[in-house]
């Protein structure tokens, strides 16, 4: 809320990213300061600047994941009790913090899944170096157990997701972030799972080691397992890509309508 010449910030947060790193002197906090809830919903937000000094900010603990702290980067858990700000600190201005959410999710989504690619291209690296190096009754790997097939799977669909990630950011590129919504919500749904799908298939191959500290892979796992959350939940992005889906039948069934109406006036 406004007091004067000051904004007076009260919640708590989880999943605070980057406040465990002594680097971190600002917190860009998005809250509420429309309190009117029939306002509407994408303009009751704003985004205000937080210098992580400043009294009332209380980090109740570091959050894991999956066991690791993501130490020194860190993710917080942090409380705000009348923590005092003056109102320049506002950016942009009150009631557009949707908008500048937006502007950077779509680019950011898409850059989690240029990044998880290449996660997934690395677990296949480690997949197949395993199955050639690693024999057993007599074999690599490699030949035992149907391991061409999965090999070969994860090859083309690592290359589906890919070709689907180029569209989306050509889409935003030439379209705009709005019109490339679904193309944008598709990648985010379909390649964490396919890397969990090829960084699971590589844990299987390397055995015991493929969750130990020996390897990457569990931590990879981790991560992608995390990013299935992170920056909207699959189910959230199921659901704009299925209302986009529908609209476009509704709006046909619409024109269908209105053109027999047409007809029989005339």
């Amino acid at each position: 809320v406004l007091d004067g010449d000051e904004y007076v910030i009260n919640g708590e947060k989880w999943w605070t990213s980057g406040a465990g790193d002594p680097r971190c002197k600002i917190i860009i906090f998005m809250c509420v300061t429309d309190q009117d809830p029939d306002s509407p919903r994408h303009k009751r937000h704003s985004m205000i600047l937080v210098p992580t000094d400043t009294p009332g900010i209380e980090t109740r603990k570091m959050m894991h994941v999956f066991g690791w702290d993501d130490a020194p980067h860190g993710h917080a858990h942090l409380k705000f009790d009348n923590v005092r700000v003056p109102k320049e600190n506002m950016i942009l201005g009150e009631g557009r913090g949707f908008e500048i959410a937006q502007g950077r999710l779509g680019p950011g989504r898409i850059h989690h899944c240029m990044r998880t690619i290449g996660v997934a291209e690395r677990a296949l690296d480690l997949l197949c170096k395993r199955s050639l190096d690693r024999v057993a009754f007599g074999k690599p790997l490699a030949e035992l157990g149907g391991n061409y097939d999965i090999i070969a799977d994860c090859r083309t669909e690592i290359e589906m997701c890919r070709l689907l990630t180029y569209r989306a950011a050509d889409r935003m590129d030439k379209l705009g972030n709005q019109i490339a919504r679904s193309d944008i919500a598709q990648i985010k749904v379909a390649v964490p799972k396919m890397a969990l799908a090829v960084i699971d298939k590589a844990i299987q191959i390397h055995g015991g080691g493929g969750v130990s500290q020996d390897t990457p892979l569990a931590r990879m796992y981790a991560g992608m397992r995390t990013l299935r959350l992170a920056d909207g939940p699959d189910e959230v992005h199921r659901r704009t890509i299925a209302r986009i889906e529908l609209s476009k039948h509704q709006a046909a069934k619409v024109t269908n309508i209105e053109e027999k109406a047409k007809a029989a006036k005339a």
